[in-house]
């Protein structure tokens, strides 16, 4: 984990661009950490984001500062995490949907039970329960916070491929779900072209 934790700046752009940049980074939480492989973009303008419906209880975390985290229970089940960005009168954040486990993986297997190595963070609920993220990290800072982000290693560029966002009912024509090529810990459904021809 040697990359610079990402200041409050990287976030204070338009999220479809800290989307793409995210992917590559290491999202760090206590002993365990983990790749970014895939992340998606939700702005207010767009039905599938929280913040469609304006500036509420639940939304107001998504028009805090950028940089800070967005944290919020799916299903009542699983915790999801959030980069918030842009402006504070702007409602948009970056899901973080998958990790590449780099730190604590005897903690995640504790943590996520019996499962497949490349099961433990395929997954945006499961990355949480992986890393011990909880409703507690949300409107906290991912510069100073609990959670932090690092920057990618110096000069490395991920290869993208770009799909339409998953587990969603509206909105689900925008391609802006991004995902690290040739990567397996990427969620399923797998985006089209995900895998290099001949990987299977």
């Amino acid at each position: 984990m040697s990359g610079a934790v990402l200041d409050a700046a990287f976030y204070d752009r338009p999220v479809l661009e800290v989307a793409r940049d995210l992917v590559g980074c290491e999202l760090v939480h206590g002993e365990t950490a983990g790749r970014i492989v895939e992340t998606e973009a939700y702005h207010h303008t767009e039905a599938a984001c929280h913040a469609y419906v304006g500036l509420t209880a639940r939304t107001s975390t998504l028009f805090a500062a950028p940089g800070t985290a967005y944290v919020y229970r799916s299903y009542g089940i699983h915790a999801l995490i959030n980069a918030v960005c842009e402006g504070e009168d702007v409602g948009a954040a970056v899901l973080v949907r998958a990790l590449d486990p780099t730190a604590g993986v005897e903690l995640m297997r504790a943590r996520r039970g019996p499962v497949h190595e490349r099961d433990l963070c395929n997954g945006p609920g499961k990355l949480t329960q992986a890393l011990g993220i909880e409703l507690t990290e949300n409107a906290t800072s991912l510069v100073d916070g609990p959670v932090r982000i690092r920057a990618r290693e110096p000069g490395v560029v991920p290869e993208l491929v770009t799909g339409t966002r998953i587990g969603i009912t509206k909105a689900v024509e925008l391609p802006w779900r991004f995902c690290l090529r040739g990567s397996r810990r990427v969620s399923r459904p797998y985006p089209p072209g995900l895998l290099h021809p001949g990987t299977g």
